[in-house]
């Protein structure tokens, strides 16, 4: 437990990279904006099944992120995520876990290097348990309905925040839905 804690502050310590890629966290709670950002690579853990299925996941992807030598991450913990409850069975859920890279990184299975390729990000931030997460979908798909704007590919979240540091009320996760107008 504590060698993941340090690498979870590692992380977060190499977030500050995350100026490279043009990206800034959000300000203010809940707040909706358009974000233009750059493609990046990252490596990933991916896997089929519960959201619940999370701590095990993690620990997947550390331990082979560990055995594969690949670090420093570029910035934080990523959650992209290809599928949701309310159109899926929880077992057929279709998620991963991973962070960025640099695209030279070697990567060898059961790890994938995968390019985030969207430009265009409707963004907003969650504050507090993951548990309510919910809730701030809710706006966000509301926003976008009234705003004409249809997801077009996987949602991706930057845990901005280490649990085992804030608690569960201050956790910060920045939500990406990348989008089209027609």
């Amino acid at each position: 437990m504590k060698k993941m804690r340090t690498i979870l502050f590692l992380l977060l310590l190499f977030s500050s990279f995350l100026l490279e890629l043009n990206v800034q966290p959000g300000t203010a709670e809940e707040e909706i904006t358009i974000k233009e950002v750059i493609p990046f690579t990252y490596v990933c853990y991916p896997h089929t099944g519960s959201y619940a299925d999370m701590p095990k996941v993690i620990g997947m992807m550390w331990q082979h992120t560990r055995q594969q030598n690949i670090f420093p991450a570029l910035g934080p913990l990523l959650g992209v995520y290809y599928s949701t409850p309310d159109l899926v069975a929880a077992e057929e859920l279709e998620w991963e876990l991973g962070f960025p890279i640099t695209p030279q990184t070697l990567v060898q299975a059961p790890l994938e290097k995968k390019q985030w390729s969207f430009t265009s990000v409707i963004s907003t931030m969650h504050n507090g348990p993951p548990e309510t997460i919910g809730e701030t979908y809710t706006k966000l798909k509301e926003w976008m309905e009234s705003n004409n704007y249809l997801h077009v590919g996987p949602i991706l979240h930057r845990y901005l925040s280490d649990p085992s540091q804030v608690g569960p009320q201050a956790q910060r996760i920045e939500i990406w839905v990348p989008f089209s107008t027609e």
